[in-house]
Protein backbone atom coordinates (compact mmCIF):
# COMPACT_ATOMS: atom_id res chain seq x y z
CA UNK A 1 0.00 0.00 0.00
CA UNK A 2 1.39 3.22 -1.08
CA UNK A 3 -0.13 5.82 0.82
CA UNK A 4 -3.34 5.78 3.40
CA UNK A 5 -5.48 6.66 0.33
CA UNK A 6 -5.38 3.24 -0.56
CA UNK A 7 -7.12 1.87 1.82
CA UNK A 8 -10.76 2.09 3.15
CA UNK A 9 -12.46 1.95 6.53
CA UNK A 10 -15.67 0.04 6.81
CA UNK A 11 -17.99 0.84 10.26
CA UNK A 12 -21.20 -1.41 10.25
CA UNK A 13 -23.98 0.70 12.30
CA UNK A 14 -27.29 -0.24 13.87
CA UNK A 15 -28.95 2.92 15.38
CA UNK A 16 -25.77 4.05 17.11
CA UNK A 17 -25.50 6.55 18.91
CA UNK A 18 -24.01 10.10 18.12
CA UNK A 19 -21.57 10.07 20.25
CA UNK A 20 -19.89 6.44 19.51
CA UNK A 21 -19.83 7.33 15.97
CA UNK A 22 -18.14 10.56 15.96
CA UNK A 23 -15.99 9.15 18.87
CA UNK A 24 -14.42 6.49 16.35
CA UNK A 25 -14.66 9.25 13.42
CA UNK A 26 -12.50 11.55 15.23
CA UNK A 27 -10.27 9.22 15.63
CA UNK A 28 -9.52 8.30 12.11
CA UNK A 29 -6.95 9.85 9.45
CA UNK A 30 -9.11 12.58 7.37
CA UNK A 31 -6.51 10.99 4.27
CA UNK A 32 -8.42 7.45 4.44
CA UNK A 33 -11.51 6.79 2.94
CA UNK A 34 -14.44 5.77 5.26
CA UNK A 35 -17.39 4.40 4.30
CA UNK A 36 -20.46 3.91 7.01
CA UNK A 37 -22.85 0.87 6.38
CA UNK A 38 -26.19 1.60 7.90
CA UNK A 39 -27.64 -1.45 8.61
CA UNK A 40 -31.20 -0.03 8.58
CA UNK A 41 -33.34 2.38 6.51
CA UNK A 42 -31.87 5.59 7.44
CA UNK A 43 -28.76 7.07 8.94
CA UNK A 44 -30.24 9.54 11.88
CA UNK A 45 -26.93 11.31 12.00
CA UNK A 46 -26.18 11.66 8.18
CA UNK A 47 -26.34 15.44 7.60
CA UNK A 48 -24.14 16.05 11.09
CA UNK A 49 -21.45 13.38 9.72
CA UNK A 50 -21.38 14.11 6.06
CA UNK A 51 -20.60 18.36 6.98
CA UNK A 52 -18.43 17.14 9.55
CA UNK A 53 -16.02 14.72 7.76
CA UNK A 54 -16.11 14.79 4.01
CA UNK A 55 -14.41 12.04 3.64
CA UNK A 56 -17.05 9.48 4.72
CA UNK A 57 -19.84 7.91 2.79
CA UNK A 58 -22.50 6.59 3.59
CA UNK A 59 -24.64 3.97 2.43
CA UNK A 60 -28.21 2.43 3.93
CA UNK A 61 -28.67 -1.42 3.36
CA UNK A 62 -32.56 -1.13 4.43
CA UNK A 63 -32.66 -3.67 6.98
CA UNK A 64 -30.38 -5.17 9.50
CA UNK A 65 -28.15 -8.00 7.90
CA UNK A 66 -25.82 -8.37 10.63
CA UNK A 67 -22.09 -8.13 11.42
CA UNK A 68 -20.90 -10.13 8.24
CA UNK A 69 -23.19 -9.63 5.76
CA UNK A 70 -23.30 -5.50 6.30
CA UNK A 71 -19.28 -5.72 5.73
CA UNK A 72 -19.92 -7.71 2.54
CA UNK A 73 -22.60 -5.39 1.58
CA UNK A 74 -19.60 -2.31 2.03
CA UNK A 75 -16.71 -4.58 0.96
CA UNK A 76 -18.37 -4.90 -2.21
CA UNK A 77 -18.73 -0.97 -2.85
CA UNK A 78 -14.73 -0.01 -1.95
CA UNK A 79 -12.42 0.60 -4.96
CA UNK A 80 -9.41 -0.24 -2.62
CA UNK A 81 -7.48 -2.84 -2.41
CA UNK A 82 -7.27 -2.75 1.17
CA UNK A 83 -10.19 -2.09 3.76
CA UNK A 84 -9.89 -1.44 7.93
CA UNK A 85 -13.01 -3.18 9.52
CA UNK A 86 -13.63 -1.00 12.43
CA UNK A 87 -16.99 -1.47 14.94
CA UNK A 88 -18.42 2.03 15.84
CA UNK A 89 -17.28 1.29 19.56
CA UNK A 90 -13.67 1.81 18.80
CA UNK A 91 -11.46 4.39 19.38
CA UNK A 92 -8.22 3.99 17.49
CA UNK A 93 -4.64 5.27 18.96
CA UNK A 94 -3.13 8.31 17.67
CA UNK A 95 -0.25 6.69 15.86
CA UNK A 96 -2.69 3.99 14.55
CA UNK A 97 -2.70 5.63 11.08
CA UNK A 98 1.03 6.70 10.84
CA UNK A 99 1.98 3.38 11.74
CA UNK A 100 0.08 1.52 9.21
CA UNK A 101 1.94 1.73 5.90
CA UNK A 102 5.12 0.53 7.99
CA UNK A 103 3.27 -2.40 9.35
CA UNK A 104 1.80 -3.39 5.98
CA UNK A 105 5.42 -3.00 4.64
CA UNK A 106 6.60 -5.32 7.63
CA UNK A 107 4.18 -7.96 7.20
CA UNK A 108 4.40 -8.10 3.38
CA UNK A 109 2.08 -10.92 1.73
CA UNK A 110 -0.51 -10.80 4.22
CA UNK A 111 -4.02 -11.72 4.42
CA UNK A 112 -5.15 -10.05 7.62
CA UNK A 113 -3.84 -8.33 10.23
CA UNK A 114 -5.42 -7.62 13.72
CA UNK A 115 -5.14 -4.93 16.17
CA UNK A 116 -4.48 -5.08 20.02
CA UNK A 117 -5.75 -3.07 22.65
CA UNK A 118 -4.46 -0.12 24.56
CA UNK A 119 -5.45 -1.11 27.90
CA UNK A 120 -6.20 -4.42 29.69
CA UNK A 121 -9.11 -6.34 28.00
CA UNK A 122 -11.02 -9.56 29.01
CA UNK A 123 -10.32 -10.91 25.44
CA UNK A 124 -7.53 -11.88 23.62
CA UNK A 125 -7.27 -9.61 20.71
CA UNK A 126 -5.85 -12.82 18.62
CA UNK A 127 -4.31 -16.29 19.07
CA UNK A 128 -4.55 -19.97 17.74
CA UNK A 129 -6.72 -22.76 17.45
CA UNK A 130 -5.14 -25.33 19.01
CA UNK A 131 -5.24 -25.03 23.16
CA UNK A 132 -1.34 -25.86 23.41
CA UNK A 133 -0.14 -23.19 20.93
CA UNK A 134 -2.86 -20.98 22.52
CA UNK A 135 -1.73 -21.33 25.99
CA UNK A 136 1.91 -20.48 24.56
CA UNK A 137 0.87 -17.31 22.99
CA UNK A 138 -0.89 -15.79 25.80
CA UNK A 139 1.84 -16.63 28.16
CA UNK A 140 4.27 -14.47 25.64
CA UNK A 141 1.60 -11.60 24.86
CA UNK A 142 1.12 -11.35 28.96
CA UNK A 143 5.06 -11.15 29.18
CA UNK A 144 5.06 -8.47 26.19
CA UNK A 145 6.84 -11.20 24.29
CA UNK A 146 5.06 -10.12 21.22
CA UNK A 147 6.84 -8.97 18.09
CA UNK A 148 5.51 -6.01 15.95
CA UNK A 149 4.25 -8.36 13.76
CA UNK A 150 3.59 -11.76 15.15
CA UNK A 151 1.94 -14.55 13.33
CA UNK A 152 -1.06 -15.85 14.52
CA UNK A 153 -4.40 -18.10 13.53
CA UNK A 154 -7.04 -15.60 14.65
CA UNK A 155 -7.76 -12.15 15.24
CA UNK A 156 -10.69 -10.32 16.80
CA UNK A 157 -13.40 -8.62 14.45
CA UNK A 158 -13.55 -5.19 15.97
CA UNK A 159 -10.43 -3.87 14.18
CA UNK A 160 -8.93 -5.81 11.34
CA UNK A 161 -7.23 -5.04 8.18
CA UNK A 162 -7.80 -7.42 5.24
CA UNK A 163 -6.42 -7.36 1.88
CA UNK A 164 -8.51 -7.75 -0.40
CA UNK A 165 -6.51 -9.15 -3.36
CA UNK A 166 -6.13 -12.19 -1.36
CA UNK A 167 -9.99 -13.16 -1.94
CA UNK A 168 -11.27 -14.52 -5.47
CA UNK A 169 -14.47 -12.47 -4.21
CA UNK A 170 -16.09 -9.70 -1.70
CA UNK A 171 -18.35 -11.62 -0.55
CA UNK A 172 -15.43 -12.90 2.29
CA UNK A 173 -18.09 -13.42 5.53
CA UNK A 174 -20.10 -16.54 5.85
CA UNK A 175 -23.69 -15.07 5.41
CA UNK A 176 -25.81 -17.69 7.56
CA UNK A 177 -23.90 -15.38 11.12
CA UNK A 178 -25.75 -12.26 11.98
CA UNK A 179 -23.81 -12.35 15.19
CA UNK A 180 -20.43 -13.68 16.76
CA UNK A 181 -17.41 -15.96 15.56
CA UNK A 182 -17.49 -14.25 11.87
CA UNK A 183 -14.11 -13.84 12.37
CA UNK A 184 -13.38 -17.09 13.61
CA UNK A 185 -14.57 -18.61 11.12
CA UNK A 186 -13.23 -16.52 8.36
CA UNK A 187 -9.76 -17.01 10.13
CA UNK A 188 -10.49 -20.33 9.84
CA UNK A 189 -11.07 -20.82 6.21
CA UNK A 190 -8.03 -18.43 5.28
CA UNK A 191 -5.72 -20.61 7.28
CA UNK A 192 -6.95 -24.39 5.22
CA UNK A 193 -5.44 -22.18 2.39
CA UNK A 194 -2.45 -21.39 4.12
CA UNK A 195 -3.35 -17.41 4.41
CA UNK A 196 -0.80 -15.15 6.74
CA UNK A 197 -2.88 -13.84 9.37
CA UNK A 198 -0.86 -11.52 11.93
CA UNK A 199 -1.27 -9.74 14.71
CA UNK A 200 0.46 -5.90 15.17
CA UNK A 201 1.41 -4.08 18.97
CA UNK A 202 1.98 -1.23 16.52
CA UNK A 203 -2.11 -1.16 15.79
CA UNK A 204 -3.69 -0.29 18.60
CA UNK A 205 -7.16 0.36 19.68
CA UNK A 206 -9.71 1.51 22.52
CA UNK A 207 -12.96 -0.77 22.54
CA UNK A 208 -15.98 -0.02 23.99
CA UNK A 209 -17.47 -3.39 23.50
CA UNK A 210 -20.95 -4.73 24.86
CA UNK A 211 -21.92 -1.59 26.69
CA UNK A 212 -21.95 0.30 23.43
CA UNK A 213 -24.94 -1.47 22.59
CA UNK A 214 -27.05 -0.20 26.03
CA UNK A 215 -28.96 2.97 26.57
CA UNK A 216 -31.66 4.08 29.01
CA UNK A 217 -34.65 2.00 27.69
CA UNK A 218 -35.06 -1.38 29.17
CA UNK A 219 -37.08 -3.26 27.32
CA UNK A 220 -34.62 -2.40 24.09
CA UNK A 221 -31.91 -3.02 26.40
CA UNK A 222 -33.74 -6.44 27.57
CA UNK A 223 -34.43 -6.93 23.81
CA UNK A 224 -30.32 -6.46 22.94
CA UNK A 225 -29.63 -9.03 25.97
CA UNK A 226 -31.64 -11.18 24.23
CA UNK A 227 -30.44 -11.03 20.80
CA UNK A 228 -26.66 -11.25 21.56
CA UNK A 229 -27.70 -14.65 24.38
CA UNK A 230 -29.52 -16.49 21.59
CA UNK A 231 -26.79 -16.18 18.59
CA UNK A 232 -23.89 -16.00 20.50
CA UNK A 233 -25.08 -19.91 21.19
CA UNK A 234 -26.28 -20.19 18.13
CA UNK A 235 -22.85 -18.96 15.78
CA UNK A 236 -20.97 -21.45 18.45
CA UNK A 237 -22.68 -24.43 17.70
CA UNK A 238 -22.83 -23.53 13.97
CA UNK A 239 -18.79 -22.57 14.02
CA UNK A 240 -17.92 -26.26 15.04
CA UNK A 241 -20.11 -28.17 12.46
CA UNK A 242 -18.93 -26.24 10.01
CA UNK A 243 -15.44 -26.01 10.54
CA UNK A 244 -14.87 -29.61 12.32
CA UNK A 245 -18.32 -31.78 12.42
CA UNK A 246 -21.68 -31.75 13.56
CA UNK A 247 -21.07 -34.66 16.43
CA UNK A 248 -17.77 -32.36 17.42
CA UNK A 249 -19.83 -29.51 17.95
CA UNK A 250 -22.80 -31.52 19.43
CA UNK A 251 -19.71 -33.06 22.14
CA UNK A 252 -18.55 -29.49 22.42
CA UNK A 253 -21.64 -27.78 23.03
CA UNK A 254 -24.31 -30.63 24.06
CA UNK A 255 -23.29 -29.77 28.45
CA UNK A 256 -23.86 -25.87 27.30
CA UNK A 257 -27.69 -26.99 26.11
CA UNK A 258 -28.26 -28.94 29.47
CA UNK A 259 -27.04 -26.61 31.72
CA UNK A 260 -28.96 -23.67 30.01
CA UNK A 261 -31.95 -25.65 30.55
CA UNK A 262 -31.52 -26.41 33.79
CA UNK A 263 -30.36 -22.82 34.82
CA UNK A 264 -33.58 -21.18 33.17
CA UNK A 265 -35.56 -23.73 34.98
CA UNK A 266 -33.94 -23.06 38.50
CA UNK A 267 -34.04 -18.73 37.51
CA UNK A 268 -38.13 -19.04 36.35
CA UNK A 269 -39.04 -21.06 39.92
CA UNK A 270 -36.81 -18.60 42.05
CA UNK A 271 -38.09 -15.43 40.30
CA UNK A 272 -35.23 -13.89 38.40
CA UNK A 273 -36.36 -12.84 35.57
CA UNK A 274 -33.02 -11.32 34.03
CA UNK A 275 -31.27 -14.69 34.93
CA UNK A 276 -34.17 -16.50 33.62
CA UNK A 277 -34.10 -14.58 30.03
CA UNK A 278 -30.31 -15.23 29.86
CA UNK A 279 -30.34 -19.28 29.76
CA UNK A 280 -33.51 -19.37 27.41
CA UNK A 281 -32.32 -17.61 25.00
CA UNK A 282 -28.87 -19.46 25.04
CA UNK A 283 -30.65 -22.28 25.45
CA UNK A 284 -33.04 -21.41 22.04
CA UNK A 285 -30.27 -19.93 19.87
CA UNK A 286 -28.36 -23.25 21.01
CA UNK A 287 -31.03 -25.68 20.31
CA UNK A 288 -32.21 -23.83 16.97
CA UNK A 289 -28.74 -24.41 15.85
CA UNK A 290 -28.64 -28.00 16.34
CA UNK A 291 -31.67 -28.51 14.69
CA UNK A 292 -30.61 -26.63 11.75
CA UNK A 293 -32.43 -23.59 11.65
CA UNK A 294 -30.73 -20.54 10.28
CA UNK A 295 -29.69 -17.45 12.19
CA UNK A 296 -33.00 -15.60 11.96
CA UNK A 297 -33.64 -14.60 15.40
CA UNK A 298 -34.20 -10.13 15.73
CA UNK A 299 -35.77 -9.98 18.79
CA UNK A 300 -39.71 -9.29 17.77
Amino acid sequence: MKSLKDLTVIIVTYNTTQKIILDCLNSISKEVNILIVENSNSFINENLIKTKFPNVNIICTGENLGYGKGNNFGINRVKTDYVLILNPDVVCDNNFFSNILSVIDEAKDFTIIGCQYLSDDVFMPAGFFEKNNNDNFVKDFKSNNIKSITEVEWVTGCSMLINLKKFNNREIFDKNFFLYFEEFDLCKSIKKTSGKIYTSNKLKINHLGFKSSLNEDEIENLKTMNIKDWHFMWSSFYFYKKNYNFFYALFKLSGKLFKSFIKMIYFSVTFQKSNKNKYLFRFLGLFNSMIGNPSNYRGN
